[in-house]
């Protein structure tokens, strides 16, 4: 069988999510379903964090939960409690153990092997040509990302958000369980915005990430060296490293969704649904599913699907503010946590919070840098 009702190009987290909530859902019983990806899902190639109030649909996956928080510059830091909320992390081996088989068991769905070459459109339909075969769909849902679109125009300013995170294992207790380091701006910021992010498992067990918001990519030796200096600092003690992860998540409000047709359609970083400031995508992506599958119900046009809302103005803003003076990020931040609650902060970037609100955020950094790209957007 080489045509489908739909396929999904590409099992990440947006893949697997649209494609186990249309087997789970009776409406699609009939359409034939074809999953491609180019690799088994069996290993444990990311980890993804998000915060929410009370019990939430991944609960029962969520290797290790925060309720407190630590945010630090060079000469002011804080501990803070974000209760109602939890920051919450998932394993990406634990997210795809779960879901794989639930997806390659429902008898619609066809799972398969094969590294994407090409998507096009054809006759009011769409091709995805791998290396071996060339299938046909009504409808192709993509998470392939393709650079070239942001990076090939002006308005929208594109920056990194890259890493590259240590599991590690120390020969004494130095952490804190149950407190996050959310940002630590303490390290040298070599006219980037630059931090250290710190998620304990135990007391002798976290993963030290070395993270960057910036427009290009350090040399691997580079990050290494940082997360080296840091557990010298601020632990002093031996370790040994148990698992290594990298990445780089494009922060642009560039409008992907422009290149959604009635034929393919975009989604998870993609398609635009990461959080253009921070990076944070698999919150977003949750939230975008249902509303995806519930538009493919009412048989509208898949060209239609997106949804304006004003928290993409205020991610743009951020991100003329660190395209134009990159060093200003940790002054941005620190203020934020300095001047505003740990809530507001974390309720404004889940894209929940009131006018009143969001006033209170964008005042809270001095002097007023959301206003300078405000005023330099409109002029």
């Amino acid at each position: 069988m080489t045509h489908y009702d739909y396929i999904i190009a590409g099992a990440g987290a947006a893949g697997l999510l649209l494609a186990d909530a249309l087997s789970n859902d009776e409406f699609f019983d009939n359409k034939s379903i074809l999953v491609l990806d180019k690799a088994d899902k069996s290993q444990n190639d990311r980890t993804w964090c998000f915060w929410e109030k009370g019990p939430g649909l991944f609960d029962e996956l969520i290797h290790k939960t925060w309720d407190t928080i630590y945010v630090s510059g060079q000469r002011w830091y804080k501990s803070m409690g974000i209760a109602p909320y939890t920051y919450k992390m998932l394993r990406g081996i634990d997210f795809y153990n779960h879901y794989l088989p639930k997806v390659k068991a429902h008898p619609n769905i066809t799972w398969v092997k094969e590294e994407i070459q090409k998507i096009q459109e054809k006759n009011q339909s769409a091709e995805v040509i791998t290396k071996n075969q060339t299938y046909t769909a009504n409808q192709v849902f993509t998470s392939l990302y393709d650079p070239s679109l942001p990076y090939g125009q002006k308005d929208y300013p594109v920056l990194q958000q890259h890493f590259l995170g240590w599991f590690i294992k120390t020969g004494k207790p130095v952490f804190k369980e149950g407190e996050a380091t959310f940002m630590d701006f303490s390290v040298a910021q070599k006219g980037n915005t630059r931090f250290m992010y710190v998620l304990p498992f135990s007391p002798t067990e976290a993963l030290v990430e070395y993270t960057l918001f910036s427009e290009h990519l350090l040399e691997i030796g580079e990050y290494e060296q940082a997360i080296k200096q840091y557990i010298q600092k601020n632990y002093n003690t031996s370790y040994t490293i148990s698992e290594t992860e990298f990445g780089t998540i494009p922060m642009t409000c560039y409008p992907f969704h422009q290149h959604n047709t009635d034929c393919v359609f975009h989604i998870g970083i993609a398609g635009g649904w990461a959080k253009p400031s921070t990076g944070f995508t698999f919150y977003n992506t949750s939230q975008q599913i249902p509303k995806l599958v519930a538009h493919l119900k009412i048989e509208k046009p898949l060209s239609k699907f997106y949804q304006k809302d004003r928290f993409k103005f205020y991610d743009m803003l951020l991100l003329d503010i660190l395209h134009k003076d990159n060093a200003l990020g940790s002054s941005i931040f620190v203020s934020l946590f300095k001047r505003r609650k740990a809530q507001l902060i974390l309720k404004f970037l889940k894209n929940e919070t009131n006018l009143w609100e969001e006033l209170l955020i964008v005042t809270a950094p001095k002097p007023m840098p959301f206003v300078r790209a405000l005023l330099g957007r409109i002029f």
